[in-house]
């Protein structure tokens, strides 16, 4: 009867956290907390900081046998080319993982929002909402 009972709080465990972990894909969260960003790119990885452009930049995070990677790509590109201000870099850090840890990029897909300046404007961890994340930039893209 005890197994029973392991069982079925393991059962319950996982659960729980697989449920946790499906809330959170793809919602648009704030910058890390606790980095003091200035306007000054050189905080950025060397590739991250070339990324950067006249307009928000959107660097997503990617590694190559990542399923979602290629959806996120799909759909932050036609964002990307549809919307006047917002570009889109893919940077695919299978062989430079120090890219990702220098980031705090823990999964991928992860979609990091970047001003001209190299300040953190947000991030999504999976595949984002294209429609919501268009939302949550309007206020840093130049009007049309």
């Amino acid at each position: 009867m005890t197994g029973l009972w392991i069982l079925l709080g393991a059962l319950a465990a996982g659960l729980a956290v697989g449920i946790a972990l499906r809330l959170r894909e793809g919602k648009i969260r704030p910058p890390r907390p606790g980095k003091d960003i200035d306007a000054d790119p050189s905080h950025l990885p060397d590739r991250v900081a070339d990324a950067l452009g006249p307009a928000v930049t959107l660097v997503q995070i990617s590694t190559t046998f990542c399923s979602p990677c290629r959806h996120t790509h799909a759909r932050l590109a036609m964002l990307a080319e549809n919307n006047d201000g917002l570009r889109h870099v893919d940077l695919d850090v299978t062989h430079e993982p120090d890219i990702a840890h220098q980031l705090g990029v823990l999964r991928t897909p992860t979609t990091i929002a970047y001003d001209p300046d190299g300040t953190e404007l947000l991030r999504v961890g999976g595949v984002p909402d294209a429609d919501t994340l268009l939302d949550s930039l309007r206020p840093h893209l130049a009007p049309a």
